[in-house]
C-alpha cells in the first residue's frame, strides 16, 4: 500500500488529464483516511469555487437556464438523465429546477428525471435533455444524449470538462472542473447538484451565497462521533433499508449506492409511504434502517409518516437511525432512533430543495464512509481491487457513473 498523503481541503481538486481519459484505479491506501474521506472534507471548498464560477450572467449556467426557461414556457419536455451517482444527482436536479421554475412563475410539470438507458430507448423528439456525467464518459448517458439529439431535442450536459466524449454530444456544457479522486463518488454526486443549483439561481433570480452552501456542507462533516455510533450499530446487520420522501429521495438513493459500493452491505431504498405497504415482513433484529428527513416542503406530513414507520420497526427490533433536520430533533422521540441520528443544519437563505440536498449530502457520505471503516472495507476502489469484482465489472462492460 502507498503512503497516505492528505490533500489540502481548501485547494482545488485536479481536473481530468489532457487529452481526456477516464480515471484509473485510485491509488491504494492501507486504511482510513481514504480518498473518500479527503473528498468529503474538500466539498465545502468545492462549493465555494463552483458556485462562484457559475454566477456569470453570460456564462454556461446562465445559458442553460435560458434554455430551460424557453422549454418550460413552451411546455416542452425537460429531461435530466444519468446513471448511478449521476442519476441521483439528476433526480436532485429535477427538484431544484422545478422549484426555480415555480419561483419564476413558469410551468414546471414537464421537468422529469429519466434513467439514461431507458431514455436512450425512448428519447424525446423535442424539448431539452440534460445529461449528468461526472467524467463525461458514461456510455449509457452518452447514448441518451445522442438519441435525443438525433430525435430533434436540444442537448446539454453537466460534466467535469468540455473535452469529454459526453460534451461532444451537447449543445450546452456546464463544467464542474474538479475530479473525484476515488471511485466511491462523493464529489461526483455533489458537484452536479451545485451546478444545477447555480442554473436554478439564474432561472429564478435568487442568487446563491457560496458561503452559505459551504457552511451547510461543512456542518454535515462534523458529527464524526455520531456517524461512528450508527456505523458500529449497523456493522453486522443483514441488510440496510433507507426511507425518504420529497427532495430527500435523491439522498436516500445515493446513500444506498454509497453503502453498497463502499461498505458492501446489501441495502435498498424505499419511498416512505411505500415501505409500510408490504415490506415489514422482511425486517427483524438483523435489519438496519435510516430515515432521511430534511425537505422543508410538507415537513409536518413527512415527519408524521416517518414517526409511523419508526414506531412500526421498533416493535420488530429493527436498528433505526435518522439523518434529520435540526428543527425535528426534539419532535422525533429519541427511542425511535436508538442507533443514533445525524442532524442537518437548516439553511433558510437557500431554496428548500437546495438546502435539503446540500444539508444531507455530507452526512450521508460520512455515514457510508464510517460504515466502511466499521466493516473493514476500503470504499475507494468499489471492490475492483479484487480480481473477481474487477472481472465482473469488465464482463458487464460498465462505465463510470
Amino acid at each position: 500500500m502507498t503512503s497516505q498523503t492528505r490533500i489540502d481541503p481548501d485547494a482545488p481538486l485536479p481536473g481530468p488529464p489532457e487529452p481526456w481519459a477516464s480515471t484509473d484505479m485510485p491509488s491504494p491506501r492501507s486504511g482510513p483516511p481514504f480518498h473518500m474521506t479527503d473528498m468529503i472534507a474538500a466539498e465545502p471548498g468545492l462549493a465555494r469555487r463552483l458556485l462562484a464560477a457559475h454566477r456569470d450572467p453570460g456564462g454556461p449556467a446562465a445559458h442553460l437556464a435560458g434554455a430551460i426557461r424557453e422549454a418550460a414556457a413552451a411546455r416542452s419536455p425537460i429531461v435530466v438523465t444519468g446513471c448511478g451517482t449521476s442519476e441521483h444527482a439528476a433526480i436532485a436536479g429535477v427538484e431544484i429546477l422545478r422549484n426555480s421554475l415555480a419561483a419564476a412563475g413558469l410551468p414546471s410539470s414537464t421537468v422529469i428525471a429519466s434513467q439514461a438507458f431507458e431514455l436512450a430507448l425512448d428519447a424525446p423528439g423535442d424539448g431539452l435533455v440534460i445529461g449528468v456525467s461526472h467524467e463525461g464518459g458514461t456510455a449509457a448517458t452518452n447514448a441518451a444524449l445522442e438519441a435525443a439529439r438525433g430525435g430533434g431535442a436540444r442537448t446539454a450536459i453537466v460534466t467535469v470538462t468540455d473535452r469529454s466524449p459526453g460534451a461532444a454530444l451537447a449543445d450546452i456544457i456546464v463544467e464542474t472542473r474538479e475530479l473525484d479522486q476515488g471511485w466511491c463518488h462523493v464529489v461526483g454526486y455533489l458537484s452536479p447538484i451545485l451546478a444545477l443549483a447555480a442554473v436554478g439561481a439564474h432561472i429564478d433570480g435568487r442568487p446563491l451565497d457560496p458561503e452559505d452552501a459551504a457552511g451547510v456542507l461543512a456542518a454535515g462533516t462534523r458529527d464524526e462521533a455520531g456517524a461512528d455510533q450508527i456505523a458500529t450499530r449497523f456493522a453486522d446487520a443483514r441488510q440496510l433499508l433507507v426511507l425518504a420522501s420529497g427532495a430527500d429521495r435523491a439522498a436516500g438513493r445515493e446513500l444506498v449506492l454509497k453503502v453498497e459500493e463502499g461498505a458492501w452491505l446489501p441495502t435498498a431504498y424505499r419511498d416512505l409511504e411505500t415501505f409500510l405497504h408490504g415490506h415489514l415482513p422482511a425486517t427483524d433484529e438483523t435489519t438496519a434502517l435510516v430515515v432521511i428527513l430534511a425537505d422543508r416542503a410538507h415537513r409536518d406530513a413527512r415527519a408524521a409518516k416517518s414517526l409511523a414507520a419508526l414506531r412500526a420497526v421498533k416493535v420488530l427490533g429493527v436498528r433505526a437511525a435518522a439523518i434529520l433536520a435540526t428543527d425535528l430533533d426534539e419532535a422525533l422521540p429519541a427511542d425511535l432512533t436508538s442507533s443514533g441520528r445525524l442532524l442537518v443544519a437548516e439553511a433558510p437563505s437557500l431554496p428548500g430543495p437546495v438546502a435539503a440536498l446540500l444539508g444531507t449530502a455530507t452526512p450521508l457520505q460520512l455515514l457510508a464512509e464510517r460504515l466502511a471503516r466499521a466493516r473493514g472495507t476500503n470504499p475507494d476502489p468499489i471492490r475492483r481491487d479484487d480480481p473477481r469484482y474487477r472481472a465482473a465489472a469488465e464482463a458487464a462492460e460498465g462505465g463510470d457513473s
